[in-house]
Order: structure tokens, then sequence, then C-alpha cells
């Protein structure tokens, strides 16, 4: 592994880096169902299908490589066990209809994934 990379992973820096997306994608599913409901006509890119598809598949590459990097480095497992909790719940709520139920999911899968990469990168300390 370059060291580059393995010194972003020893410093938590992915970690912070995969918070920081949760937060992002927190404010983007707050913004959409603002707009949504103060105007109808909202959406545009966001609420193309795509743009949901490749946001999740980034969160699972940014979860497979900072908890299970932590998860070989610390021995702890409890943290990759909640990130991939958190990432499933994402993936489910792909499957729902756009609504409320889905932004609710979507938000609670962010808010558990992101758990799991704050107890990762303190089980690195």
């Amino acid at each position: 592994m370059p060291i580059s990379i393995r010194s972003s992973l020893l410093n938590g820096r992915i970690d912070r880096l995969a918070i920081a997306l949760s937060g992002m994608c927190v404010a983007h599913c707050f913004a959409t169902a603002v707009l949504l409901g103060v105007l109808a006509s909202a959406g545009g890119i966001f609420e193309n299908p795509l743009f949901h598809e490749v946001g999740l598949v980034l969160a699972i590459l940014l979860g497979a490589v900072a908890l299970g990097h932590g998860a070989m480095v610390h021995g702890f497992m409890m943290p990759a066990a909640i990130g991939s909790l958190g990432l499933g719940i994402m993936a489910g709520a792909m499957t729902l209809d756009h609504g409320w139920q889905e932004s609710a999911y979507t938000l609670f899968g962010v808010m558990t994934l992101a758990l799991g990469h704050d107890l990762n990168h303190r089980a690195g300390r």
C-alpha cells in the first residue's frame, strides 16, 4: 500500500472524510425535502436515481476501506458492523418510493454509518 494512503488510513483521515460525506448526505436529504415541500416542481439532478446510486457506491467503497482497515489494525469489529448496518439501511431505503419514509430510512442509515466511522476513528487513537 502506498505510504500516503497508509498514512491517511492510520491518521483517521478517511474516517473523517466519510463522516463529512455523511453530513453532506444529511444536508442533501433535508434540503431536497424542504425544496420539494416548498416547490413541488423542484428536484432536478438530485431526484435522478443515478445520483443516489453513485452516492451509495462511494459510501460503500469508503466504508470498506476505512472500516475494514480499522478492523484489521485495532482488531475491533463493532465499528465495521455498525457501519455495515448503516450501509444496509441506506441500500434498503433506495428500494422505497420517494417520500418521507425513504428520507427517514436514508437519514437513519447515514447516521448509523457515521457512528461506525466515529467509533472506528476513536478505536484507532
